[in-house]
């Protein structure tokens, strides 16, 4: 592998993680880090950047008063004459949050940054700079790309708890130093409170950190960014931030379990009732704590194209805002389906042209595991496939027509990448195997949880063939990660011969299954 070395990247993040510690807030909600006692603003949530390419990049920031953000770059750790951008300025309404844009950096370099907050009134007052790095894209093909996926955090009541270290998976994936790490959904469980203790099957007590907003389902606007803001208290996950840029997806748990647009929930826990406007909440929410492209245009959407040089691009798929209600499935013909016709056509359209070497689709939900949703009592099906495995029926159609398109288009290398079941396993899907014959072989790899319940693995559908060529899942539903069974992946790919490697790794970083991809193929 010829990837890039960087040896002074961790050095400038133990200067940075050591100003940014002496601000973390306390696991109290509302209570003001230490810095703000000087009366000088404070970035206790630390620092993001995201979907960085080979010129530009997006760093995020949020104050904890009114502030106005800057944003000095360098390409040393001394910050020798560095180069500033003025960001905007945080108030109320975007919780205090903001992100800046980047652009005309060099590429397939370390960038090294820092954010300072300014006091709106007095522009030299300023609080503690907040520092991290981030490489951008290589324009080389030499250079190869290395990146992680997982999904799935602080679900089911497992939230951070101090004891066990916290959501120490974070500091695995830092450890071999990815360009960039793609998050498939579920970032927050605004469904899912968190409790002081939960009692665990050994005897144990798991003793999580709580807040108020994490202490029911979330309904208000207030009480969805409570639910983005949980995450940051979290120290390993603000070390990983400030050293690896992201790309973020969203799925169901953003807003409620399994929702779909149009959908009135008969949850008890909520007043309210319409998911549409649950929605909009989590999505303004979303948009303010993450650093997104698309969310800064006027449609505002999340699927995106992230092209990362020559030999790479990332299809960042919503299988949840375009979506048709959850049924069992078995229609005969379904026009929208889990895409939506425009994210459809948008995706087969930005595929043919892409000219990138491997085009990873990045998708919120599996295609071939069956994923039943039956909290209304009926035998609905959440995800693609709903059991039967005859002719596409249902969403399958329009992942049928997709597949159909990159045969016929010859569009090669294309990989699938998910999470949202809570295990980790690969499929291989043929035509050779399949009720549905027209298109080209290809793999599916799943990962995760990064710290939620983990649980039994779903039945496939042979609808395109699966073979689960591997697969490892608790037997039991919702164990904790004290028990294991928290996942991530990883995709390395060599810059010389072109060939991407995919990794699944446990926890701690143990590899568990490794699967070696071709480059040139159609599909794959």
């Amino acid at each position: 592998m010829s990837h890039r070395p960087f040896p002074g990247r961790r050095s400038v993040l133990r200067g940075s993680l050591a100003a940014s510690a002496a601000l973390t807030l306390p696991a109290a909600v509302g209570a003001a880090p230490a810095f703000a006692l000087s009366g000088r603003p404070g970035a206790g949530w630390g620092v993001q950047t995201g979907d960085v390419t080979c010129d530009s990049g997006l760093v995020w920031v949020r104050s904890d008063r009114p502030a106005r953000m800057i944003v000095e770059t360098s390409a040393t750790e001394s910050f020798r004459n560095p180069r500033r951008w003025r960001g905007p300025l945080l108030g109320a309404d975007t919780d205090f949050t903001g992100t800046t844009a980047l652009r005309g950096l060099p590429a397939g370099e370390q960038i090294h940054y820092r954010v300072l907050l300014a006091d709106p009134d007095d522009p030299r007052r300023t609080g503690e700079p907040v520092t991290g790095t981030f490489r951008t894209a290589s324009a080389k093909r030499r250079d190869g790309v290395r990146f992680v996926w997982s999904g799935d955090l602080a679900g089911q009541g497992w939230g951070i708890n101090p004891e066990f270290g916290g959501y120490r998976i974070y500091d695995a994936m830092a450890k071999l130093d990815p360009d960039f790490f793609l998050c498939s959904g579920d970032n927050v469980y605004a469904d899912g409170p968190i409790s002081e203790t939960v009692a665990l099957p050994d005897g144990r007590t798991w003793r999580n950190i709580t807040t108020e907003e994490k202490a029911k389902v979330a309904e208000t606007l207030a009480e969805f960014r409570g639910n983005f803001r949980y995450n940051l208290l979290d120290e390993n996950l603000k070390r990983f931030n400030a050293q690896v840029p992201s790309i973020i997806q969203w799925d169901d748990h953003e807003v409620t379990n399994n929702w779909y647009p149009g959908e009135i929930l008969t949850d008890t826990r909520y007043t309210e009732k319409s998911v549409d406007v649950l929605a909009a909440r989590a999505r303004q929410a979303f948009s303010e704590y993450f650093p997104i492209s698309t969310l800064r245009r006027p449609d505002g959407r999340v699927y995106r194209v992230q092209k990362y040089g020559p030999l790479l691009d990332v299809f960042v798929l919503d299988m949840r805002t375009y979506r048709n209600a959850n049924s069992t499935d078995d229609q005969a013909t379904d026009p929208q389906g889990i895409l939506g016709r425009e994210q459809l056509e948008w995706l087969k359209r930005e595929l043919a042209r892409s000219r990138a070497v491997w085009k990873v689709i990045a998708s919120d939900m599996p295609l071939g595991l069956v994923v039943p949703d039956t909290g209304d009592g009926k035998p609905n099906i959440e995800a693609v496939a709903q059991g039967d495995p005859g002719a596409p029926l249902g969403r399958e159609l329009q992942i049928a027509e997709l597949l159909r398109y990159i045969k016929h288009r010859r569009i090669t290398g294309t990989v699938w990448l998910t999470a949202d079941v809570h295990y980790t396993s690969a499929q291989h899907y043929d035509p050779s195997r399949a009720a549905f014959k027209d298109f080209a072989p290809f793999w599916e790899f799943v990962s995760g949880p990064l710290n939620a319940g983990a649980f039994p693995a779903n039945t496939l559908d042979g609808t395109f063939g699966p073979d689960r060529v591997f697969l490892k899942a608790p037997t039991t539903a919702n164990v904790s990660p004290a028990g294991g069974y928290q996942f991530f992946g990883e995709v390395d790919i060599d810059g010389d011969s072109g060939e991407l490697t995919v990794r699944l790794r446990e926890q701690d970083g143990t590899v568990l299954f490794t699967q070696v991809l071709q480059p040139g193929r159609v599909g794959q």
